[in-house]
């Protein structure tokens, strides 16, 4: 089957000023995108602003996390009631959310079973550590991360509506984000084949409606390469995508 192409800029902690987000959402407004999927996710105090900015362009607002719980006494978070009319999905699972903010295999699928319910759409992270990818361990940390997330979808998931939001699972092997030193497009769609055979062994999800993106120092030098690569449907931009000139490239690459 065709699953569609995506391409999804994640700010992280940039730009350093409001004013600016809004200069460079305005600059990504204008990138002729179709038939490519297209996301950013600014910082959460961005969200209302970027979304204004973007106006009627197809391009997508993503959050950057979420909390797992609707309400309470949690300082810091970001409940998904306070994202409708904001954002259409968030990302989950990101690898710097799992080590600054203690993010394990549960709260992943907490967090992504939580945005689901409330209607917003998700992109879930999931990747080996450089010392695990030496141990030639990437599959087996896939194996845990996506074994968990789809089971724990599969119990919740009584009627396939949950399911049916998910984006996709980016594949963003720890070791090349912010490196410069990215996966081969053959390990990404290695990495690729082994995420859809576990979502289809732990949870019968047919891994052909799955669309799986690579991350990690995506580069318009490289992305052709990405987008050739089997099973490989996008990518997850972090600091290209705050360049609008390299963004437009790299989303080029995947039409």
């Amino acid at each position: 089957m065709t699953r569609p192409r995506i391409v999804i800029g994640n700010w992280k902690l940039n730009p350093p000023t409001l004013a600016e987000a809004l200069d460079l959402a305005r600059s990504v407004a204008r990138i002729e995108a179709a038939p490519v999927d297209v996301g950013v996710a600014p910082p959460v105090v961005a969200l209302a602003a970027v979304a204004h900015a973007l106006g009627e362009s197809p391009v997508r607002v993503y959050a950057q996390d979420i909390h797992w719980e609707e309400k309470g006494a949690f300082t810091g978070g970001t409940a998904v009631g306070m994202l409708r009319g904001l954002a259409y999905g968030s990302i989950v699972g990101h690898s710097e959310i799992r080590r600054d903010q203690g993010d394990d295999d549960a709260r992943v699928a907490q967090k992504t079973i939580t945005a689901l319910r409330a209607g917003l759409r998700v992109l879930v992270c999931v990747g080996e550590s450089e010392d695990e990818f030496a141990r030639g361990q990437t599959a087996a940390i896939l194996g845990r991360q996506v074994g968990q997330l789809f089971r724990a979808l599969y119990a919740a998931d009584e009627d396939g509506s949950l399911s049916e939001r998910l984006v996709g699972l980016a594949y963003e092997p720890i070791w090349a984000i912010g490196t410069g030193r990215p996966a081969t497009a053959e390990h990404a769609a290695s990495a690729a084949r082994t995420i859809r055979r576990v979502a289809a062994d732990e949870a019968a999800y047919d891994g052909d409606h799955l669309s799986v993106l690579y991350g990690g120092s995506v580069s318009p030098a490289n992305a052709a390469e990405f987008a050739a690569a089997e099973g490989v449907d996008g990518a997850l931009v972090g600091g290209a995508s705050l360049r609008a000139e390299e963004f437009a490239a790299i989303v080029r690459a995947f039409r």
